[in-house]
């Protein structure tokens, strides 16, 4: 007997890693006769039934489990909202951010998830978006809101268009935008450890100190993180499809946990 493996695989950095990994459908079967479980051929005309598989990833997991992520970030970022003084916000910010990232890539680097880890990212991730979204909003109260709602609607927007338009970023252009991505990542990580030396690029400045570059910086990652929402929603399907296994629900909602801070903090700025 043989089984013949279909690849899933993800172009979202996020949700692979350095580390690809390959699931199979359990109950796809090669062109060879079955033995039952005693050795003989099962050739009395008749198709065995397939074993029930348990396990497995299933769209319900994924959902659930990033609503749960998803709480937590709006707790911590609650708890960072109220607690922190104004005086510490832009250190608990800055922080919080270069923490974040580093906590993106020990799990998108480890081949088996790690729960834990994933919400360690969910807690500081949420206390650094607390202290950023307070910034923004004693300098333009409500914005906090009119971004939360554009997340979501965004959100709900690109899984309409994945949904009922077929729209698949795959092949070349996922490359293209992976890509994209990293340097995106490189140029704003750069920009961060750079403002600790009094140095702004200008990559990430808001209000009247936004120039072009800070336009452009906006811009490119709204359609990179719509982007990667669409290679986040295939690989879930793909994954559901082929019988990934139910751990691997815990990364496909940490990396559209990711996403949707990535979209809501640039349509912040």
């Amino acid at each position: 007997m043989t089984i013949r493996r279909t690849p899933v695989r993800s172009n979202n950095p996020v949700l692979t890693g350095r580390n690809a990994v390959t699931y199979y459908n359990p109950n796809q079967q090669g062109g060879y006769a079955q033995t039952d479980s005693v050795g003989y051929q099962t050739s009395y005309g008749y198709t065995p039934q397939p074993q029930q598989v348990t396990g497995r990833m299933t769209i319900d997991d994924v959902i659930t489990k990033t609503a749960i992520l998803m709480l937590t970030l709006v707790a911590a970022a609650g708890v960072s909202w109220i607690l922190v003084p104004a005086n510490l916000l832009y250190p608990v910010a800055i922080v919080g951010s270069l923490v974040a990232f580093v906590s993106v890539m020990l799990v998108s680097m480890r081949q088996k998830v790690s729960v834990p880890f994933v919400f360690a990212y969910a807690i500081i991730e949420g206390l650094m978006l607390g202290a950023w979204s307070k910034i923004f909003n004693y300098m333009y109260p409500g914005i906090v809101l009119q971004a939360v709602i554009g997340t979501f609607i965004s959100a709900f927007v690109v899984l309409a268009a994945y949904h009922f338009l077929g729209l698949r970023v795959r092949g070349r252009m996922a490359k293209v935008v992976v890509v994209s991505i990293i340097a995106y990542a490189v140029v704003s990580l750069i920009n961060l450890i750079l403002i600790f030396t009094g140095v702004n690029l200008g990559w990430m400045a808001i209000g009247a100190n936004a120039g072009p570059l800070a336009w452009l910086s906006a811009a490119l990652g709204v359609v990179l993180a719509a982007a990667s929402l669409l290679m986040d929603f295939d690989v879930i399907e793909v994954g559901v499809r082929n019988g990934a296994p139910e751990s691997e629900s815990w990364r496909s909602a940490f990396g559209l946990l990711v996403t949707m801070v990535w979209l809501y903090t640039t349509l912040l700025r």
